[in-house]
């Protein structure tokens, strides 16, 4: 066998066994089955569902087509090859140099090996110790994010926001649209801690503030988390967020409690209650996905009491002052530029942490 040929076929084995280890064909089979409804015009008498399985359809398209046009190309050349047609070789090494390169790119895939990590993500921040300190700490947090998802091509929705008295934000859920998104940021799951001198006290004194990120599946369908109905309490209450009139006077607020967990969600940013109810089941279905994924739960029904993350777990330092430097104390991985990481340069932390716990 020529030396061309013995690379088309490593490159064939290669595609094929990323196509198993990604499930393309399943993939591929729910894209059809989505394109199907979304063909149907009647399903935009619903927009927000009709939007939600738009999104899907786009997230499954990005991970699937290039694996398919990758393939295709692979069997072409394959196929021209057999021709033995040698005034082409100079092209088919070309062509095939571009099919190893890609192949060595889109391998990385091949580290997202968790149940979710081919789901969307909700992203949920919250503000902890350091006052005012901690909540500026957290809407920096909040934008790194939001750079990181416009660098990676991802698309935001924000569910609920609660803005810090003096500066910053008490909380903050966001919902992260894209191909791996849950894959990509499960490593930011964690407590994060800031050092640096302080802009918010007259002597400008070195402090140190912590804020959670919780990273979140998001579960679009009910039948992937069974919930028991009998096991949740739903209590409706005035909004009192942002809004028209309406949002201000009706009780459009929810609040869903799973009591075997104690897991509560409280949603008011939308501006129905089905609307907040609807996305308060979707987080929690997605707490809950997260939870069985921690615990190694066979079932929602042998989910022990606890949070999904804990103030416990400190992943991550961010120090501002006296040096500069970001480090990951679970994979020691570490950046010099502290700004370049709060603008959103968070590739280096995401697949170090993929490559430590792959598998």
């Amino acid at each position: 066998m020529q030396p061309l040929e013995k690379r088309v076929q490593s490159l064939k084995g290669d595609v094929d066994t990323a196509y198993e280890q990604l499930a393309i064909d399943a993939k591929a089979e729910q894209l059809e089955a989505l394109d199907a409804e979304l063909a149907v015009p009647e399903i935009w008498n619903n927009p927000a569902d009709a939007q939600a399985k738009s999104k899907q359809q786009a997230a499954l398209a990005s991970m699937v087509e290039p694996w398919r046009t990758l393939r295709a190309q692979v069997a072409d050349i394959e196929e021209l090859m057999s021709l033995g047609d040698d005034s082409l070789l100079a092209e088919f090494e070309g062509q095939i140099a571009a099919m190893e390169n890609e192949l060595a790119e889109r391998k990385k895939e091949l580290l997202f090996s968790g149940p979710y990590d081919d789901h969307n993500a909700i992203v949920r921040l919250s503000a902890g110790v350091g006052g005012t300190d901690a909540q500026d700490f957290a809407e920096m947090l909040e934008r790194m994010y939001l750079r990181w998802a416009e660098r990676a091509g991802m698309s935001v929705t924000q569910h609920e926001r609660s803005a810090g008295e003096e500066a910053g934000i008490k909380t903050s859920v966001l919902e992260v649209t894209g191909p791996y998104a849950f894959g990509k940021l499960r490593s930011e799951n964690g407590v994060h801690r800031l050092v640096r001198l302080s802009p918010f006290n007259s002597d400008n004194l070195r402090q140190t503030s912590f804020a959670l990120v919780e990273v979140l599946p998001q579960i679009d369908t009910p039948d992937e988390v069974v919930i028991d109905d009998k096991d949740l309490k739903i209590d409706v209450y005035r909004a009192g967020g942002h809004g028209g009139q309406s949002v201000n006077t009706t009780d459009s607020a929810v609040r869903v409690t799973h009591m075997p967990t104690n897991i509560v969600v409280a949603i008011q940013n939308e501006r129905s209650q089905l609307q907040n109810k609807e996305t308060a089941m979707k987080i929690l279905r997605s707490k809950l996905a997260q939870l069985q994924l921690e615990q190694h739960a066979e079932s929602v029904a042998d989910l022990r009491a606890g949070e999904s993350a804990n103030w416990g777990s400190q992943i991550r330092n961010y120090v501002l002052h006296p040096y500069t430097l970001v480090k990951d104390t679970r994979t020691k991985y570490e950046e010099k530029d502290p700004q370049a990481v709060l603008d959103g340069k968070l590739d280096g932390f995401m697949t170090s942490y993929l490559e430590a716990n792959i598998g």
